[in-house]
């Protein structure tokens, strides 16, 4: 039987889903990172992996395959990963379709983090990453929140067992994480 955990993250862009996996990290936790199913199936397809590809790479998954696509083609990564390990850390949930995929698959060994932070807050941090698909602008900014949200993002976020607010400082936000990761998978906070 595999009794590792699972901790799943759901927020939209901006509010620190990834940072949350590098305290995972730091505790010997292995992280999934959806998006980067979604990245290797542009590379697969000779497309640059930008917002605008991985955007409608990822839309196309979930109109052909439904909403739960990148999800199901995780659970594989995170029964790998977990192996030998106290939990996996799966980054990047962008809907309820996706929490009952892992719910599902996982039982109750899935915990669902959501995360938030302000509009103004995000917006700032990813003008300063600079990542490969982050928005370029303002307007692109919000097209991508309207189009994660539209996937049931929003609704994913209800669904968070713990919510994790966001607008404070990064050893904050690692203090928090780290405290509650620890919880999670039955070691003391």
């Amino acid at each position: 039987m595999k009794d590792f955990a699972i901790v799943g993250v759901v927020g939209l862009q901006g509010s620190g889903k990834t940072e949350v996996a590098k305290a995972a990290a730091k505790l010997d936790i292995p992280c999934v990172r959806m998006g980067d199913v979604v990245w290797a199936e542009c590379k697969r397809r000779g497309l640059e992996v930008n917002e605008a590809n991985v955007g409608a790479v990822a839309g196309e998954l979930r109109q052909r395959e439904g909403l739960a696509a990148v999800a199901k083609r995780c659970v594989p990564l995170i029964e790998r990963m977990g192996k030998g390990k106290k939990a996996v850390f799966v980054d990047g949930i962008r809907g309820i379709a996706e929490v009952e995929e892992f719910r599902n698959a996982f039982k109750q060994r899935f915990h669902l983090l959501g995360m938030w932070a302000s509009q103004n807050t995000r917006y700032k941090r990813i003008a300063a990453r600079g990542r490969q698909d982050d928005a370029s602008g303002l307007k692109v900014f919000q097209e991508k929140d309207k189009r994660e949200l539209s996937w049931g993002l929003g609704d994913a976020l209800t669904l968070a067992d713990h919510i994790v607010v966001n607008d404070g400082t990064l050893a904050e936000l690692h203090k928090k994480a780290v405290e509650l990761l620890k919880l999670l998978i039955g070691g003391k906070p």
